[in-house]
């Protein structure tokens, strides 16, 4: 399963790279073709399903590491995964370690995964000695307040720097330290809530095959069917509402499954981990190459995940060039990439497999 996710991060992260439409993907746009509407929502599964993950190894790894040793591996890691956010992936991503022109001239550092990952294995490190029960309590209050907060707290994100710096634990926002300006895209507390759950019900793995998989298959359902009810008769849940729309079925459809991931919602989580547990009861049965290609990428996270961002920033750089563009306008975010610079959506299927498949022999050895 993390394997699969970390494959479509990859494709989601080609499509913000070199999709003709920039970063930001109008999922309420009747413009939006469906292609590019599934392919971007299918990447919401990536966050939710590896962090849920990185709680479960952490009660798998509980079972053969002393709680004290375990807590300061966990904590230690949460450090590291921090630093490397800050200081190796984001300029990785924005390629501007000396300012960036469309923030004023400051160091543009984007918090995203890895920031909710490390902030999340830090509180792990302490709540680990709750137990599983506590977690899985603690883990869900949280999740379940993770919209009506943001609707208390009324940020929406703007770079321009005066977000409270403890607003940006619960929802997004941007907020300056010094010559850099951090844009927290990932709130800690929301992603914490789904690492601790992860914790809490790692039990499920333990058991045999078949009870493991039947567990799985009636909880996937179970918060599938919740979020049908939930979005279908009850206003809560979600910071977007959706309507009927006048243009047709499809156009309801897309508002209906339009959900809010900056900041993570309740039916956010409902609609990517009810799937993502029925995924799970079915994973083990593939075999083969495809088996082989996904397990791989799966063992080495953490590698894949920063090569692949550096890589496909460089990509950018050069197919810029290709189309005529100074080189020097690709030096900073995506997010301020030209306007005419793109490609279709073909186009960005075509560089996801190119990047891939250049990673494999490098996850391979290493």
């Amino acid at each position: 399963m993390r394997g699969f996710v970390i494959i479509l991060m990859a494709l989601d992260h080609a499509r913000a790279f070199f999709h003709e439409s920039g970063l930001e993907v109008a999922m309420d746009d009747p413009s939006t073709s469906v292609g590019l509407y599934l392919t971007r929502w299918i990447s919401h599964f990536c966050a939710p399903v590896f962090v849920y993950l990185a709680g479960t190894s952490i009660a798998l790894m509980s079972e053969r590491i002393p709680r004290n040793e375990l807590a300061r591996f966990v904590l230690i890691r949460g450090i590291w995964l921090i630093f490397l956010e800050v200081m190796v992936h984001s300029l990785a991503v924005t390629s501007s370690p000396f300012g960036q022109p469309e923030v004023g001239g400051k160091i543009y550092v984007v918090m995203q995964v890895l920031w909710a990952l490390g902030g999340g294995m830090i509180i792990m490190s302490g709540a680990i000695y709750f137990g599983a029960r506590a977690c899985t309590t603690l883990g869900v209050l949280i999740l379940c307040s993770a919209a009506p907060i943001h609707n208390i707290l009324q940020i929406d994100f703007y770079l321009d720097g005066n977000t409270p710096v403890w607003i940006t634990l619960f929802t997004i926002g941007s907020y300056t330290f010094g010559p850099a300006l951090f844009a927290s895209l990932y709130p800690v507390i929301p992603w914490t809530g789904v690492m601790l759950l992860g914790f809490g019900t790692a039990s499920i793995f333990k058991k045999a095959p078949d009870e493991r998989n039947k567990i799985l298959i009636n909880t996937g359902f179970f918060l599938i069917v919740v979020f049908f009810v939930m979005r279908l008769f009850f206003e809560i849940g979600d910071q977007d509402q959706w309507k009927v729309s006048e243009l047709g079925i499809a156009m309801t459809m897309a508002d209906f499954f339009n959900l809010s991931k900056y900041p993570p919602s309740l039916l956010f989580f409902l609609a990517t981990l009810g799937p993502m547990a029925i995924m799970c009861a079915y994973v083990d049965r593939i075999g083969g190459k495809i088996k082989k290609i996904v397990v791989l990428f799966g063992r080495v996270p953490l590698s894949f995940y920063m090569l692949h961002m550096a890589l496909l920033n460089v990509m950018s750089m050069i197919f810029g060039v290709y189309q005529g563009f100074e080189i020097s306008e690709f030096y900073g975010s995506f997010r301020f990439y030209p306007e005419e610079y793109g490609t279709n959506l073909w186009g960005v299927y075509l560089v996801f497999v190119i990047a891939t498949t250049m990673l494999y022999p490098v996850c391979s050895w290493i």
